[in-house]
């Protein structure tokens, strides 16, 4: 587990709401809320990546409160360390913007994966292709389920040594050189581009590639995140309601950046935090205030006291 984790910070070009007050979405217009999913970076977790002591207290509240809380985020099962210890009975999350689900019941440094929903190997030759043509001076990597591969050329944002270092159609090749590797899952493609803006970036890149893979985006940098078709927050979010009986509308939803778009959609009740990309207010349902005012917190102290009220 690598305790230093460069996740997405607040972009510089998005002016913070840090003094508006939460917006809510009026009570009598939804139901009993029955599970809270939220994104980590920008969202639950401030700039320094901590969780507040008041957002743990309102984790736990809720949890008591009998609304479960889901972790729904794009870091890898890896760096999940920093909420461990706050995923209470069920001991799930969904990591890799919804390509795997993972239970943490071992605490930081361990995981196993319980549902993967994989880009297959061909499709993340194709994408590599399709991007190098588009966007030349595009660096990619490629994250399996055993860790991070990456190009030479690819910046060091992610802060921990790679499994290997090879051009990405050797690590995605039907022989990468290594049988262990080769068994590994593709849980996502990442691909960076020195100079495009980013969402100039995340435009290009779904014209070229259109719906043989999903792309979004959680960084302020011109970083792209490549999962399957079809494969998102929302999508994976969705399936681990329906085994749950939980439908969109008794769902409350949070996030920041372009990769949670979908699941605030999707979602009966969202919020948009106050550092949030402008399309991800425009998504929401209702507006927080920032991470680092613990906005989360906040609406989840809202919905236990409501919860509380009904049941005296």
């Amino acid at each position: 587990m690598t305790s230093a984790n460069p996740g997405p910070q607040r972009p510089a070009d998005l002016a913070p709401a840090d003094s508006a007050p939460a917006t809510p979405v009026p009570a009598g217009q939804r139901p009993r809320p029955r599970l809270i999913a939220t994104d980590l970076d920008g969202t639950l977790l401030r700039d320094d990546k901590s969780v507040s002591d008041r957002t743990v207290a309102a984790l736990a509240a809720a949890e008591e409160a009998g609304v479960e809380v889901f972790f729904v985020t794009g870091r890898p099962a890896r760096w999940m360390g920093v909420v461990s210890a706050h995923v209470h009975g069920h001991g799930l999350a969904i990591c890799g913007n919804g390509a795997a689900v993972v239970d943490l019941h071992g605490g930081p440094g361990t995981h196993s994966f319980v549902k993967i929903r994989e880009l297959e190997r061909a499709s993340a030759l194709d994408v590599v292709r399709r991007l190098r043509s588009a966007a030349p001076g595009t660096s990619f990597a490629v994250e399996r389920t055993g860790g991070l591969h990456h190009e030479e050329t690819y910046p060091p944002l992610h802060m921990e040594p790679a499994e290997s270092v090879a051009p990405a159609e050797k690590v995605l090749a039907e022989n990468p050189g290594d049988p262990v590797v080769a068994e590994q899952p593709v849980l996502k493609v990442l691909a960076f581009h020195p100079e495009l803006a980013a969402d100039e970036f995340l435009t290009l890149a779904r014209a070229a590639i259109g719906d043989r893979a999903t792309v979004t985006r959680s960084s302020p940098s011109a970083l792209l995140e490549i999962s399957g078709p079809g494969v998102s927050k929302a999508s994976t979010l969705e399936l681990c309601c329906a085994e749950r009986g939980i439908s969109p509308e008794e769902v409350v939803a949070f996030g920041d950046m372009p990769n949670d778009i979908e699941m605030l959609s999707w979602a009966g009740t969202s919020y948009a935090m106050g550092n949030a990309h402008p399309d991800v207010i425009a998504a929401a349902s209702g507006r927080t205030v920032a991470n680092n005012d613990d906005g989360v917190a906040v609406v989840i102290e809202r919905i236990v006291a409501e919860r509380r009220e009904q049941n005296s």
